[in-house]
Order: structure tokens, then sequence, then C-alpha cells
């Protein structure tokens, strides 16, 4: 069975993006959350990548 990335219904604090991200990858959430938030005071690009995958992503079935 193909593996697919969904938002993550158990582990969100907003939307579940950086949740599913950390279940597809294996990884520790708070890391995945750390690195966005990283992100958006670097540039601000993380507000506009994490927007995108809230549109894109689907929600876990």
């Amino acid at each position: 069975m193909e593996k697919r990335l969904y938002r993550s219904r158990n582990d969100r604090k907003f939307a579940g993006v950086c949740g599913g991200i950390a279940e597809y990858y294996g990884w520790d959430p708070t890391l995945v959350r750390v690195a966005w938030i990283v992100l958006t005071l670097l540039g601000g690009s993380g507000i506009l990548i994490y927007l995108i995958l809230w549109l894109v992503m689907p929600e876990s079935p």
C-alpha cells in the first residue's frame, strides 16, 4: 500500500499540517513546529507554505 501525506486529526494545534508531516516522516511533531516557526521568523515564507499545504493536503481518513 502506498504511503500518503495527510493532515493529522490527532496531533493538531491549528490545522494539522505540522502533525501530518511529522507522522509521514516519523519525526517528532515539536521539531516540525519549531522548523516552521524558524522559517516564519527568518523570512515569512513559513506562513505561505503552511497555508498552501493546508489547502492542498487532505485530512486523514
